[in-house]
């Protein structure tokens, strides 16, 4: 795969995006070959910035399920970028996927997030009434919001054919570790 636009060189970069990578990098964080992309259009970048919902939505619900629920949605939007980076968060939680069960929210975010992906007009009633039996209103918001980010992620990624990130080259995923339909 060869990507659209390459990812952006630091050297390349407005003042504004090389700011943001030289914060990224002193707070210990990677710059992706998405975030790169995206830094060619800083009202882009704006626009698609997946962390701050994800990361309040993380205080709520924990990593593990938060993992699960994006990797659910990256690997029935079929993205290698955002389900190999996904898996390698799961991964780096050492969960022995022979040796554990989801969790009843696990399970319902992970219909939600496949339900979003595959026809939000169609969600089935059942996974509204579990999600509205665990969550508030503005838990169910956020919740909803990362899965949108996800989607458009996904796509982005898809459509621009970003390169996989080089730390991502040995990580193995499989969607099969998911629980089947309900």
């Amino acid at each position: 795969m060869s990507s659209v636009v390459p990812a952006l060189q630091y050297e390349d970069m407005s003042q504004e995006a090389k700011n943001f990578v030289d914060e990224r990098i002193k707070n210990g964080n990677r710059v992706t070959n998405m975030v790169k992309t995206l830094l060619y259009s800083m009202p882009s970048f704006d626009a698609m910035e997946f962390y701050p919902v994800r990361n309040e939505l993380q205080k709520i619900i924990g990593s593990r399920a938060i993992y699960f629920y994006c990797y659910a949605i990256s690997t029935e939007n079929e993205c290698l970028v955002c389900s190999t980076y996904h898996a390698k968060l799961l991964r780096d939680l050492n969960i022995s996927f022979n040796e554990f069960e989801f969790t009843e929210i696990e399970k319902v975010l992970i219909d939600y997030g496949r339900g979003l992906v595959n026809n939000p007009n169609t969600i089935d009633e059942s996974i509204y009434d579990k999600l509205r039996s665990e969550f508030s209103s503005e838990e169910i918001v956020l919740i909803t919001t990362v899965g949108c980010k996800m989607i458009a992620s996904n796509i982005f990624n898809e459509a621009m054919k970003v390169d996989l990130d080089e730390y991502l080259f040995e990580v193995e995923f499989d969607k099969n570790i998911l629980p089947t339909k309900s």
